[in-house]
């Protein structure tokens, strides 16, 4: 059998990220700020002549997609960016972090060469 292409990756960005702030251990009840890596949800299906992954990236736009493919690894991320409208600032926000990343070792047998990458829904 030949070298599978991953054909098609879809990135499903769903409308809500849950995510809670921490306290302040002193009692200040201030959040602490802090950033950190989100690890996307994926999907992986698989049949005889490709490798389908979807992952879940809620907030991640076109512009800040990235899919890389280096040293028989495949990395995706993206920055998330939630549009305020121009008179309004953000004075408080429960999300953590800004980016989300994942990375996966490829198999020989699959064909770096012909992956694809796709957005919907962002």
């Amino acid at each position: 059998m030949g070298r599978k292409a991953m054909t098609n990756l879809k990135f499903n960005t769903p409308t809500k990220t849950p995510a809670r702030s921490e306290k302040d251990p002193t009692g200040d009840a201030q959040p602490i700020r802090r950033e950190q890596v989100l690890i996307p949800p994926v999907d992986i299906q698989e049949t005889d002549e490709a490798v389908l992954l979807m992952a879940d990236m809620p907030g991640v736009s076109r512009e800040t997609l990235k899919v890389e493919c280096a040293h028989e690894h495949l990395t995706i991320e993206g920055a998330i960016s939630v549009d305020l409208p121009e008179n309004m600032i953000s004075v408080d926000a429960d999300l953590r972090s800004s980016h989300y990343q994942r990375q996966f070792k490829l198999g020989h047998e699959i064909d770096s060469e012909k992956i694809k990458a796709e957005l919907k829904n962002g």
